[in-house]
């Protein structure tokens, strides 16, 4: 590849790309950790503070929990998915595999398509996640996206139905149960309080329901139902 090939502008939020070329730039600044592209506008979140990272960890631990103890399931912690020629970057995703009957795929070094569940921590880029990036994953299928909201202490968890978001409840029981990963549950009052134990708790409850059983048998049969995916070869790479 030759000097001119090699350099580009680099990126800057407001900047308004293909994908293409947002990756193109993106792969020539490796030190770039954090961008999005929404709506073909170059999105570069605000250092994340400690409050944001606390709140990012007991959930991506819990999604991976999960994934654990849910063959056919991946958790996935800051990687940029492709996703109806943007590029966002949730704080965590949770997906079913492809060879399992999950609609998303390997491009390259990134995820493509949209996984099952997504998860965003919001201080600073609330609006942007409830707004932009809400509408983004609404119209790439994400059936199930979880905002928790630091300002306001509170957790929004939507369903994709008949192609519109709508609010779940918890339960009676104070607890929020994923439908499409059955035996994900969620105690949305010890998130608040950051009483891990509790969350733990809550999560190997819904890990031992009947529901979580015959998900894991279901995923079982699809895996002998279906051939095992191709994935396209990642590509040599600056960034990890």
């Amino acid at each position: 590849m030759s000097t001119v090939e090699q350099s580009a502008p680099p990126l800057a939020a407001g900047q308004k790309l293909s994908r293409d070329e947002f990756l193109r730039r993106w792969e020539l600044q490796p030190e770039v950790k954090k961008a999005e592209l929404i709506g073909g506008v170059v999105c570069m979140p605000s250092p994340v503070s400690v409050a944001h990272g606390s709140k990012e960890n007991f959930l991506a631990t819990l999604l991976g929990h999960y994934s654990w103890c849910t063959p056919g399931c991946e958790a996935v912690s800051n990687a940029p998915w492709l996703m109806l020629g943007d590029a966002p970057q949730p704080d965590s995703s949770l997906r079913i595999l492809p060879e399992y009957g999950g609609r998303s795929r390997l491009e390259g070094l990134f995820g493509s398509g949209a996984p099952e569940l997504v998860v965003e921590v919001c201080l600073s880029s609330a609006s942007h996640d409830v707004g932009p990036k809400l509408e983004l994953y609404r119209k790439a299928g994400v059936s199930e996206y979880v905002a928790f909201l630091i300002e306001e202490s509170r957790i929004e968890w939507r369903c994709l139905t008949g192609g519109q978001y709508a609010r779940m409840e918890p339960g009676t029981d104070g607890i929020l149960r994923a439908r499409v990963f059955p035996g994900l549950w969620l105690d949305p009052r010890a998130l608040l309080r950051n009483d891990g134990p509790r969350l733990l708790e809550v999560l190997n409850q819904g890990l031992q329901s009947p529901d979580h059983a015959a998900f894991v048998e279901a995923l079982a049969a699809r895996r002998r139902q279906t051939p095992a995916s191709s994935q396209t070869e990642a590509p040599t790479s600056n960034r990890e």
